[in-house]
């Protein structure tokens, strides 16, 4: 077998993992607490080797050190375009199962932004608009890391859901480290989720606010995502925002 077959293969396969995940109820946790949990998206070969790629000198456009500008502790790095292969067809096969989801979202808040639904449609018009940076990053936390909560909005032009590949293995290769979400409901006390992840899993979020129902309608809820502090060992994830950056 040769190299090009092998790469389409192992993206043929990557692809039915992502069609095979049950999608009703990620829409179903999503609606229910802004987040949902996509298990075993990568196996550990292509955990590893994603991983690895942190330490190549070429395929990023940018290093950002989190302490230098307040974001917490750790660093990481913006892939550039040409995306790896498991990159590119995580993005563009996981959104046209989510541009539903953000498309019935937007219509209960109000929102008349619409998603169109092929990925390459919507990097179209964020490219149009100047947003011309690819997004997808690699995170990387050794013991005493953490990510303040946050938002990745990057534009005008935001998909509503993001998703992130833990790549390294609790408990084995690190502790701590726990992604979290808190969501800052109207009248009301922030509430806070911890998402266990297990090497490989992946957790689909809002990036930014979701509807809820309440009893005078629907309203927003905001969200912010990050990762508590690492106890020990090294923690890598894997970033897949939709939308690219100015």
């Amino acid at each position: 077998m040769n190299a090009a077959f092998a790469i389409r293969s192992d993206a043929k396969a990557l692809a039915q993992r992502v069609a095979w995940q049950d999608w009703e109820r990620v829409a179903a946790s999503l609606d229910a607490c802004g987040h949902a949990i996509l298990h075993g998206l990568l196996d550990e070969c292509e955990c590893r080797a994603t991983a690895a790629l942190y330490d190549r000198p070429d395929g990023f456009r940018s290093r950002v050190v989190m302490a230098r500008h307040g974001f917490g502790s750790g660093e990481y790095r913006y892939f550039s375009y040409p995306l790896p292969d498991t990159v590119s067809m995580l993005r563009s096969s996981a959104y046209p199962h989510l541009a539903p989801i953000a498309n019935r979202w937007n219509a209960s808040m109000g929102i008349d932004v619409r998603y169109p639904a092929v990925h390459a449609d919507f990097l179209a018009r964020c490219h149009e608009a100047g947003q011309l940076r690819p997004t997808p990053l690699l995170l990387r936390y050794d013991a005493g890391d953490y990510n303040c909560l946050h938002q990745d909005l990057y534009g005008e032009h935001v998909f509503p859901l993001q998703m992130a590949v833990l790549l390294s293995q609790p408990g084995e290769e690190f502790d701590g480290g726990e992604f979290v979400l808190t969501e800052q409901r109207p009248r009301m006390q922030s509430r806070a989720d911890v998402v266990p992840l297990r090497r490989g899993d992946a957790v689909v979020f809002a990036v930014h606010h979701r509807p809820v129902q309440g009893t005078r309608g629907t309203y927003r809820v905001n969200l912010r995502h990050g990762v508590s502090r690492v106890r020990s060992g090294r923690r890598h994830t894997l970033g897949i925002v939709f939308h690219d950056a100015l």
